[in-house]
């Protein structure tokens, strides 16, 4: 430990010198701000300097003061090794320690918070990032740059990923926004078999000697993911209310989420449940005359039980089926019994319950609650019913065809409304039978009694039990009696249907002549839902495919309507009721496939990501023989978004959806890696993707169900006819690997390279939108977005206010035009025009860049554009001189300089005459006055003016003309040229002051205020050749760019410092 020392004492007994804390630190610890009586001080051995730290009016008061040093920074002293170091560290970190004190510290919510006091307290010390940046957790381990590893550590933040390292005395330091991480993976390198590679958009760093890399992975994946959620335009991804607050986000928070979203995917749940309780446990399963241990886990609204091995036994209870939870005597054989009884007189047992009194007190609870807001519901209901007509207009808002000798009175409406929201659309329009409808049938009835059989033993509805028997029933393809019933049963959309008996029919009420696009869209796919079918060649059934999308659009508007939900509704509504085809659409586009039904489907392109890597994982000799498999993956999407009911014979496709209601994505990954492995050999000897397009859809044309293979037999001759349960059942056994959580697992590590390409899409929109209008390279095209970007989320990171676009990431217009996208406020920009502007102006040069921001904000929102800013910058490195003068002339009246600005900058102002000759020497060698030449200015600009038919400027007063020589004077300082460019504005501004008061003198006496055009101005100036070849001076903008790059989160980070820690100080 460093040897400096800390001392309490009386103050008159120390002659201190103060360092630059104490002022602060004065008033921090002594309400009166005056020399207390008590103070802390720290002293360096053999150094005649002493800083005070604390100070307190009484001995009580002080003696606090120290034990709080005590025990939030004393711990920290072990990790220096000499004095300075230490003594340079305490001044630094005193002040922030005591604002880390009064917000309660994030520490405190860590498992370990002394071990993450000392992470964060090097980590600060390190990088010198605002308070704001959250440390999330901290790991060792090697970076490589080439064949060299450096030992270090890595820090992981909810913005950054940090490394450090101090080795043969060489620092390194790393700091790589989550915003340029491209790609996560896990790759080998030589012996090194678990190896984290970061890709970014420039170049990629390894990391590895892990003591756990699956834990470092998922932390990895998991604060990419929500930073790039929360930064980018994400399309729709919603991130979780308990991480909208980067300040909340912890390596607890992150485990709890991802074991959340593992029950949710596993067991299918609503996306809003909380999971509240996991429990190890067993379950008496009847079927299997044993207990079955797993573990239980409960949210809000369910009760779920998964046995260790994923699908071995799952179980499903909403709380709404349960009407009492029990707790039985415990005996050796039965310790910690539960007894759960649900609606249909069946009891579910659960013992080994460690915690089974919270269980129990818990779910009762909920019980309660839920219980309540039911009744509350019910009784909302019945008064509603009981003031409701009986014949309700709005089931005639579809109706477009009427026969003459129709009557248009209630008979029509009670007709209409029973038809329409209660009929199910398999028994009025039923599938066409062929001659051998006698044959198939017995197989129907057969599965039909198979089907009565497992109801008896693992009983009916969501709570029965899911084993590998129903498995193989479903492969085999649910009856037609059954299918809609097991539908709404296995994705549970039965409950959303229960507990809100009379939504559907409100909404189509509210939603009655709503007109938006979602609608017109709608409107144009009807036709094209299984026009085949007869249930939608009547107007019957397009009327009921139009009301249940039209309702979907109308609840859910982020989404509104997505090509392929007509076919997927169309499906539903063949075999099951209006009401309960709207609910099922609802499951599954909220549900069962999430974000895949949004404005970029952006669910569904992941999802794709993740097939290729399932292709690689699990298909090895088709992924080496096919080195690119981006348009293997890219053929699945249609298999994903329509869930093969576009490319399969319809009654194949049939029993897809039962695997996938009963299974979810993981059932459409495995048939999909089934349909590969099949044609691999066809596939691999494949000439172009075209072919390999055509491979598989004539395969999947043949996949044909068992009852229609006979029927099929004189159409296939001699060749083979794929069943599709064959494919079923081999998809189940060849990828059973292909798990929920495996699932899950490359879902967070694909995302975040779904997100970043579409961010390339944005930028390469976004630049070709603005390259025709500037005559910036693309090159520096490319950097200045960049970097605008990057200032954009400078304050995204840190912000807290000091941002007015923080708050909001994407502006309104992002939505529909790509270059909006990122936006800055006046701080940013100001910042931005200090690194690029090729005028600088010293002091003033914050007086300009207001003044710009001012010009650039036309519409008066407090946000600057990347287009505008671009222009700027195009007009100061690329135009004519003409303009650039245009330019600082706007800059110095109104908009940009109003009537009441005061200029804050310590320039004073130049001193003006207009007594000085007015002559000007030519090249030539003649000399002409000043009028003359002024007068053949006046003459060349009125030309160029008139070929350019350009709004004229309005005048500039006396007093702005006043502010616009400031300007210049301050751009000229320090400019090796400087005497002679002081004296040629000297001489420019005696002939602007002569001109506007000849301009003055010939007013009329009503209008005698001084004033000049930008005619006059720019004439004047280049009357002045030094000034001329100062302001045509050639600057490269690439080079400010890339000067740029570093000054720019330094100087950020170190301002919002400083604005965030004064204002907390107490």
């Amino acid at each position: 430990m460093a040897n400096i020392r800390l001392l309490l004492s009386p103050a008159e007994r120390f002659q201190t010198q103060k360092g630059l804390l104490v002022g602060a630190l004065d008033t921090v610890l002594d309400s009166n701000a005056r020399v207390a009586p008590f103070r802390i001080v720290l002293h360096v051995p053999g150094s005649q300097v002493s800083w005070v730290i604390a100070s307190g009016a009484t001995v009580e008061e002080v003696q606090r003061h120290w034990r709080w040093l005590d025990q939030n920074l004393l711990p920290y002293m072990a990790v220096f090794e000499n004095k300075e170091d230490a003594a340079s560290f305490v001044l630094g970190k005193v002040k922030g320690l005591i604002a880390e004190e009064v917000l309660g510290g994030q520490a405190a919510r860590e498992d370990d918070p002394a071990r993450f006091r000392e992470d964060l307290a090097r980590f600060e010390q390190r990088f010198g990032l605002p308070q704001r940046e959250k440390l999330v957790t901290h790991y060792s381990c090697c970076c490589w740059k080439g064949r060299v590893p450096r030992q270090g550590s890595l820090y992981l933040t909810t913005n950054h990923i940090a490394f450090y390292s101090f080795l043969l005395g060489k620092e390194v330091k790393l700091l790589v926004p989550w915003a340029e991480v491209t790609r996560l993976e896990r790759v080998s390198v030589g012996l090194l078999t678990d190896v984290i590679r970061v890709h970014t958009r420039r170049k990629q760093r390894d990391f590895s000697m892990f003591l756990n890399v699956d834990e470092v992975m998922m932390v990895m994946c998991q604060l990419a993911d929500i930073a790039l959620r929360r930064l980018l335009d994400s399309g729709g991804l919603t991130l979780d209310q308990s991480l909208q607050d980067s300040t909340n986000i912890t390596k607890r928070v992150l485990e709890e989420q991802a074991l959340r979203q593992y029950v949710l995917s596993l067991f299918g749940l609503p996306r809003a449940e909380r999971l509240q309780e996991v429990m190890s446990c067993s379950v008496w399963t009847p079927h299997a005359r044993c207990h079955t241990p797993g573990t239980v886990y409960t949210t809000d609204g369910y009760l779920c039980f998964s046995s260790r091995e994923e699908g071995q036994c799952t179980l499903i209870i909403p709380l709404t089926e349960i009407l009492s939870i029990e707790k039985a005597e415990s005996t050796s054989a039965l310790p910690n019994p539960v007894i759960i009884s649900v609606r249909c007189k069946r009891a579910f047992q659960l013992i080994e319950l460690l915690h089974r009194d919270e269980l129990v007190e818990k779910v009762r609870h909920r019980l309660r609650d839920l219980h309540w807001k039911q009744n509350l519901i019910s009784g909302h209901d019945l008064r509603k019913k009981s003031s409701v007509s009986s014949t309700p207009y709005y089931t005639f808002c579809y109706d477009t065809v009427q026969s003459d000798d129709e009557d248009s009175s209630g008979s029509i409406s009670d007709k209409a409304l029973r038809h329409t929201v209660h009929t199910d659309l398999v028994s009025t329009f039923h599938p066409s039978q062929s001659d051998a409808q006698n044959k198939t049938s017995n197989t129907e009835h057969v599965r039909e009694r198979l089907w009565d059989e497992h109801f008896t033993e693992f009983g009916r509805g969501v709570h029965m039990f899911r084993t590998d028997k129903i498995r193989k029933l479903v492969a085999l393809g649910i009856p037609e009696s059954l299918r809609g019933e097991l539908w709404l049963n296995f994705s549970d959309a039965c409950s959303s249907l229960a507990a809100h008996p009379s939504y559907y029919t409100d909404l189509l009420e509210r939603c009655r002549g709503e007109s938006s696009i979602a609608t017109e869209e709608i409107e144009r796919d009807l036709h094209r839902s299984l026009p085949e079918h007869p249930a939608f060649q009547s107007e019957t059934g397009i009327s009921a495919l139009r009301r249940v999308l039209t309702a979907y659009a109308f609840r859910n508007p982020a989404i509104g309507y997505c090509q392929s939900m007509n076919i997927l509704a169309s499906v539903m509504l063949l075999y099951t009721k209006e009401e309960e085809a709207f609910w099922l659409l609802v499951t599954v586009c909220e549900r069962m496939l999430p974000d895949y039904f949004n404005r970029r489907v952006i669910g569904a392109q992941v999802d794709q990501s993740v097939f290729e890597e399932l292709i690689r994982e699990r298909l090895p000799e088709l992924s080496e023989r096919v080195p690119d498999l981006s348009p293997l993956a890219s053929a699945s999407l249609t298999w994903f978004l329509t869930l093969f009911v576009s490319v399969l014979p319809f009654r194949s496709a049939l029993c897809v959806l039962d695997c996938f209601f009963y299974h979810g994505i993981r059932a459409i990954f495995q048939i999909s890696l089934a349909v590969l492995d099949a044609n691999t050999a066809e596939l691999s000897s494949c000439s172009d993707d075209g072919h390999a397009l055509m491979i598989l859809t004539s395969f999947l044309e043949q996949l044909r169900h068992e009852e229609e293979a006979h029927v099929c037999a004189e159409d296939a001759g001699s060749s083979h006819r794929l069943n599709i349960t064959t494919l079923i059942t081999d998809a189940h056994e060849k990828f059973s690997a292909v798990s929920v959580k495996h699932v899950e697992m490359l879902r967070s590590r694909q995302r975040v390279q779904v997100l970043q390409a579409h961010e390339d899409s944005t930028k390469d929109n976004a630049l070709r939108l603005v390259t025709p209008d500037v005559s910036l390279s693309p090159g520096d095209l490319s950097e200045l977005y960049d970097l605008f970007k990057t200032e954009h989320f400078i304050s995204l990171y840190w912000g807290d206010g000091v941002s007015s676009s923080s708050a909001s990431p994407a502006p309104p217009a992002a939505a529909g035009g790509c270059v909006e996208r990122y936006v800055v406020d006046r701080a940013q920009f100001k910042s931005l025009y200090e690194l690029l502007t090729p005028w600088s102006c010293g002091t003033h040069t914050d007086t300009v860049a207001q003044r710009a921001f001012t010009l650039l904000d036309q519409d008066r929102d407090g946000l600057v554009t990347f287009s505008q800013f671009t222009h700027m910058l195009d007009l100061l490195y690329c135009e004519e001189l003409n303009e650039k003068i245009r330019l600082l002339y706007r800059l110095h009246i109104p908009p940009a300089l109003s009537e009441d600005t005061e200029d804050s900058s310590p320039l004073k102002s130049p001193v003006l005459s207009s007594t000085r000759p007015l002559c000007v020497s030519l090249p030539n060698g003649e000399r002409k006055s000043y009028e003359e030449q002024l007068q053949q200015m006046l003459q060349d600009l009125s030309r160029e003016k008139q070929k350019d038919e350009e709004k004229p400027l309005p005048l500039m007063k006396q007093h702005q003309f006043i502010q616009f020589c400031k300007t210049l004077y301050s751009m000229f300082q320090g400019d090796p040229g400087e005497a002679e460019l002081f004296q040629a504005i000297g001489m420019v501004t005696s002939l602007v002051l002569q001109i506007g008061e000849a301009r003055q003198s010939g007013q009329s006496q009503g209008e005698e205020q001084w004033s000049v055009s930008f005619e006059q101005v720019l004439a004047s100036l280049l009357t002045e050749q030094v000034l001329v070849n100062f302001l045509e001076r050639p600057v490269q903008l690439s080079d400010r760019i890339s000067a740029a790059k570093p000054r720019q989160y330094q100087e950020r980070a170190g301002l919002l410092m400083i604005q965030h820690t004064h204002p907390r100080v107490p």
